[in-house]
């Protein structure tokens, strides 16, 4: 069976994983096994995508990053050039814990920062932005822009990636797109 999906020849891809049409795969990197990948990702070099993890359609990963078993990234999910990830709470080299990895769920369409690190256990919500070096340790919101270390929410953010101004109802419009957004108790929602 023809593959319909690129990997660079110093690629490895271990058995059992499922690789979406279109996706590419480049230099180094190292897909694990039980992998699902979905249509046209691109994972940049040296990327390591541990055992079982789970990434949408449309991901980008860029170079020297590693997906650690218990993530899962939805579609249209950019992470940023050696961004991180972990999956145990408290690591210790003499103690196994792979039985206590800790989910981590990145939403559809957000945002990771280069040199950004995610916690384990924490959700960063649909369309987030985190900031290059944050540190996240507690779920990020839907549209929220975080940034810092400990990362503390400062705005929010399009679906386009532009900082949203909301007036004193509540509304925002980004200025790439013209899609209007509504801010109420904390929530945002795009309004159709």
């Amino acid at each position: 069976m023809e593959q319909d999906f690129f990997a660079h020849e110093t690629a490895v891809i271990d058995e059992g994983c499922v690789i979406g049409a279109g996706t590419k795969i480049w230099h180094f990197s190292h897909i694990m096994s039980q992998c699902e990948i979905g249509e046209r990702c691109n994972i940049g070099q040296n990327v390591v995508v541990s055992p079982g993890v789970k990434l949408g359609n449309n991901v980008k990963i860029q170079n020297n990053v590693s997906v650690y078993t218990g993530v899962i990234c939805e579609d249209d999910v950019f992470l940023g050039p050696s961004m991180v990830f972990t999956n145990v709470i408290n690591p210790r080299s003499a103690i196994n814990r792979k039985n206590q990895y800790a989910r981590t769920r990145v939403g559809r369409g957000a945002t990771i920062g280069a040199n950004a690190t995610v916690v384990c256990g924490h959700d960063i919500g649909a369309f987030a932005f985190i900031g290059a070096g944050a540190v996240v340790t507690k779920n990020v919101p839907p549209y929220a822009l975080v940034v810092g270390n400990p990362s503390r929410q400062i705005g929010w953010m399009s679906e386009y990636g532009h900082r949203l101004h909301f007036d004193a109802d509540g509304w925002a419009v980004c200025p790439e797109s013209g899609e209007k957004y509504r801010l109420k108790e904390g929530v945002v929602e795009k309004i159709s």
